[in-house]
């Protein structure tokens, strides 16, 4: 093969086309099983660092509630600030497919450090690789999903990253009902070494599908140029206000894996003829997702825009003001335990069903918007600022911790004190989101097409 045909072989603009292109079923396969390795850490990760954390010589050296809270939230804080440095090797230097393919290596040894090393050490490096490849890889693969896209069959994005966030579901879903199971009955190792073995799977796949891929080019030394234009620093000033406020919904949105599972453990698990782990119970949200979805796609959706003009931005304030009353449940919960009452794990359910119908509103709709509202030459570098919004939103949280009034956590609890206070907090920023519905200036960017 000539030098030539080796440098074209792989496709570098979308085809002009209406049908789905080719690529999407191995993005959604890899993303699937991606997915399943990392929410299936995740969702043992707070009772691992309760529980069963070891020292070199093999005894307990467990971590107290707010410390396992303040670790596990540094940790996703670690996971969405990476996303930024991936963005930048993305499309400066490697592009996007090249990234994807090297980090997922670093990740897969993330979760092979936790399965091989029960310590903190242990702990520290396999949340450090994790981070760095799980986070390395976020940006650019919502970014690649939209590369796959050109004007002729734009009208399919929505649909996509509907498909795309179904898949991160299902492979949440099944994760979080299984590695909860695996860490009771066969330990660490077993339980991390699964979620690391479909990660392998997952890299296999985006492998496998690197021939019907649309690979646009890294800009290179372009991107200063590009970076430096106005249009292109307007149009991510513009984003920003967006992020800020969604940085909010994050700090909630991501206890449901750290104070929702240590208040789980007080609650009358026994439900529907099963008695739930307190970690299982974080199924709840990738399943009303797969419900979620397609009932507000086909139906919520369509009769929504007959009342008014549906934008993504209104999506999003409506998805802020749900978050606050999910909150209001968990404090009352609180409220029931510290009178000595057994409330039952279906109460934290409905909060998951409102909690989980808002992120539908904030986060699917950001990652649309995100991409279509990013310049061109900027997509992975944009997708990765909405990333940082989730980290800043977790390292409020873990901030929070440390300075909170003490009455907001008692004999190693959480007070309903504490869960009244995101929910207040939730509803003055959804409150003062309103003025962007009115101010903000969209405007679409997508790639230009080659003729088929």
């Amino acid at each position: 093969m000539s030098k030539e045909k080796n440098m074209n072989k792989y496709l570098t603009a979308p085809r002009s086309s209406t049908k789905m292109p080719k690529g999407i079923p191995y993005i959604i396969g890899n993303e699937l099983a991606e997915r399943f390795s990392f929410y299936g850490m995740k969702t043992i990760l707070i009772v691992f660092m309760t529980q069963y954390l070891i020292d070199s010589d093999g005894q307990l050296d467990v971590l107290s509630n707010q410390d396992a809270t303040s670790w596990y939230h540094t940790f996703t804080f670690a996971v969405y600030l990476t996303p930024l440095i991936g963005a930048i090797i993305s499309d400066i230097f490697l592009g996007k497919y090249k990234t994807i393919l090297l980090l997922s290596i670093v990740y897969c040894l993330g979760h092979f450090t936790l399965a091989i090393d029960e310590t903190r050490l242990g702990l520290m490096y396999g949340l450090t690789l994790i981070s760095i490849g799980a986070g390395g890889i976020k940006s650019c693969v919502s970014a690649h999903v939209g590369d796959q896209f050109g004007k002729s069959n734009s009208h399919l994005l929505e649909k996509v990253f509907g498909w795309f966030y179904l898949s991160i579901n299902l492979g949440a879903a099944a994760s979080t009902m299984l590695t909860p199971i695996l860490l009771k009955l066969y330990g660490p190792s077993i339980a991390f070494g699964v979620p690391g073995l479909l990660m392998f799977i997952a890299t296999v796949l985006f492998w496998a599908g690197r021939n019907v891929f649309i690979h646009i080019p890294p800009s290179g030394k372009d991107f200063v140029n590009e970076i430096k234009k106005k249009e292109n620093i307007a149009g991510i000033i513009q984003l920003l206000p967006v992020y800020i406020f969604i940085m909010i919904f994050w700090a909630l949105f991501d206890q449901t894996g750290s104070t929702w599972v240590l208040q789980a453990k007080d609650l009358n698990r026994h439900w529907l003829g099963i008695n739930w782990l307190e970690s299982q119970v974080q199924a709840v949200n990738p399943i009303m997702i797969l419900i979620l979805v397609p009932l507000l796609s086909y139906y919520i959706y369509p009769w929504l825009k007959t009342k008014f003009d549906l934008t993504p931005l209104r999506k999003i304030s409506i998805g802020l003001f749900l978050a606050v009353p999910s909150f209001l449940i968990i404090g009352y919960l609180q409220y029931q335990i510290e009178l000595g009452f057994k409330p039952s794990i279906a109460w934290q359910v409905f909060a998951y069903a409102i909690l989980t119908t808002s992120e539908v509103f904030v986060s699917i709709t950001c990652l649309e918007f995100s991409y279509t509202q990013a310049p061109n030459s900027m997509k992975s570098i944009v997708m990765g600022i909405f990333m940082v919004s989730i980290a800043f939103g977790n390292i409020f949280t873990t901030i929070f911790n440390k300075i909170m009034p003490a009455s907001f956590i008692v004999a190693d609890k959480y007070t309903a004190s504490y869960f009244i206070f995101y929910a207040a907090l939730m509803l003055c920023t959804a409150v003062f989101f309103l003025p962007i519905l009115k101010y903000f200036k969209p405007k679409t960017y997508l790639h230009k097409e080659e003729v088929a």
